[in-house]
């Protein structure tokens, strides 16, 4: 048999996630879900494995499906087969330490007032690597993602296999402008306007708790969609808000927000994760090692 006759024998390789989806949960439906795809899409991907193939897959009856017997074969094999593909991809992943690409996730609020200033010196220290910074936070899957580094608020589970890169502790406290706190505070927080974001919503009751402050009801309060939004909103002396390092640290140090009551220790770090030791390959040592360095100078 020729290796032209065995190439159109296949069925079409792109419906095969499809068909292996619908095969594990034995439904169209929740296969839909799970690759972000219509029942109708599922549907048509196994018609066409089916008409290539020219036998049924499932047994369709009262809205459910069952694989016949020749689908518990392909389901088998699609299994096996997907399953090898992911590993070679991953290997590929993992050792390919030529590219002159280095994808980094990094929490949105964190890049914008920490990151993005400085990857410029970064540009000019290691100028034949470029930086694909994607915005995202909490928990991630740096190989579904194709990402090489993901720098993370370590207040998520983090899979066993990752290496971790420690960066910095977080230090949290109420932030705004000089001026603000003295025409509306008068040394009194409560007197304030406090700054809350949805995305950190406890992150004023869990700086109260380790603070030396009673609660009390603040005068006014304000909510945004984003931490950046309320960083940003006392900086533009709307209000108080609770900052954190090294998220406001450029902001200290420049004066244009003070800390009046100081900043505690949340428990949480952040820190660069990997999918293997960064020392392994040069791409990814020469952005953690930065990233040490940078954070070395808060």
């Amino acid at each position: 048999m020729s290796n032209i006759h065995i190439k159109r024998r296949l069925p079409p390789l792109s419906a095969l996630p499809a068909f292996e989806a619908a095969a594990r949960h034995q439904s169209f439906s929740r296969a839909a879900q799970e690759l972000h795809l219509t029942h109708g899409a599922i549907s048509r991907a196994v018609a066409q494995i089916e008409e290539r193939i020219g036998v049924d897959l499932f047994v369709r009856r009262n809205r459910r499906v069952y694989l016949t017997t020749a689908g518990q074969r392909l389901f088998k094999t699609a299994t096996e087969t997907l399953n090898t593909l992911n590993q070679t991809v991953e290997e590929i992943h993992r050792h390919d330490k030529a590219s002159p690409f280095l994808t980094v996730s990094c929490e949105p609020s964190l890049a914008m007032r920490w990151l993005m200033p400085r990857l410029g010196g970064f540009h000019e220290k290691y100028p034949d690597l470029n930086v694909d910074l994607r915005m995202a936070g909490s928990s991630i899957d740096l190989l579904s993602e194709n990402c090489d580094i993901a720098i993370r608020r370590t207040d998520f589970g983090i899979p066993e296999d990752y290496h971790v890169t420690l960066l910095c502790e977080e230090l949290a406290g109420s932030v705004c402008t000089q001026d603000y706190w003295e025409k509306h505070s008068q040394e009194d927080l409560f007197n304030a306007n406090w700054l809350h974001s949805r995305t950190r919503p406890n992150a004023w009751d869990d700086w109260i708790s380790m603070s030396d402050l009673e609660k009390e009801s603040p005068k006014s309060e304000q909510h945004f969609d984003h931490f950046f939004y309320a960083l940003q909103a006392a900086q533009d002396k709307l209000g108080v808000a609770i900052g954190s390092t090294p998220l406001v640290s450029d902001d200290l140090e420049k004066q244009r927000l003070i800390a009046p009551l100081g900043m505690e220790k949340t428990g949480y770090s952040y820190a660069a994760l990997t999918l293997n030791n960064p020392q392994q390959d040069p791409r990814t040592k020469a952005f953690c090692d930065w990233l040490r360095e940078q954070v070395n100078q808060i």
